[in-house]
C-alpha cells in the first residue's frame, strides 16, 4: 500500500466559494475571465477556470475577501503569480488551477 503524501503546506488553507477576476496570457494577447475559487491561502489560490492556462504562466487576479476570512469588513486584494499546476478532468470541463502568489495590492473601496 503507498505511503501517505506528507503535506506541504505552509499557511492555512480557507475554502472558498467566491468569484475571482483572472488575467492571463501574453501582453497584447491577455485574456480575462470570472472564475470560481475551489480554496485560497497566504502564499495561493486554486480556482475553476473554463479556458487553457499553461503550468509556469503569470496570471494576475481580483478577489474580496469576505469578512469570516479578513475579521472585519471585505477587501479587495489585486494580485499576481504564476500557476503551478492545471488539473484536467471535472465533469464541466473546467480546469483546476493552482498558483503562487508573488505579490499583492489591497484595492480602495469602491
Amino acid at each position: 500500500m503507498p505511503e501517505p503524501q506528507a503535506e506541504k503546506r505552509a499557511s492555512r488553507r480557507f475554502a472558498l466559494r467566491v468569484p475571482v477576476k483572472v488575467d492571463h496570457g501574453q501582453n497584447s494577447n491577455t485574456h480575462s475571465e470570472v472564475a470560481q475559487i475551489r480554496d485560497v491561502s497566504a502564499r495561493g489560490i486554486c480556482f475553476y477556470l473554463e479556458s487553457a492556462v499553461a503550468q509556469g504562466s503569470q496570471i494576475g487576479f481580483t478577489l474580496t475577501l469576505p469578512p469570516e476570512i479578513t475579521l472585519t469588513e471585505a477587501i479587495r486584494v489585486q494580485c499576481k503569480g504564476h500557476v503551478v499546476r492545471v488539473e484536467e478532468g471535472r465533469a464541466d470541463g473546467k480546469l483546476a488551477v493552482a498558483a503562487v502568489i508573488e505579490e499583492y495590492e489591497f484595492l480602495p473601496e469602491t
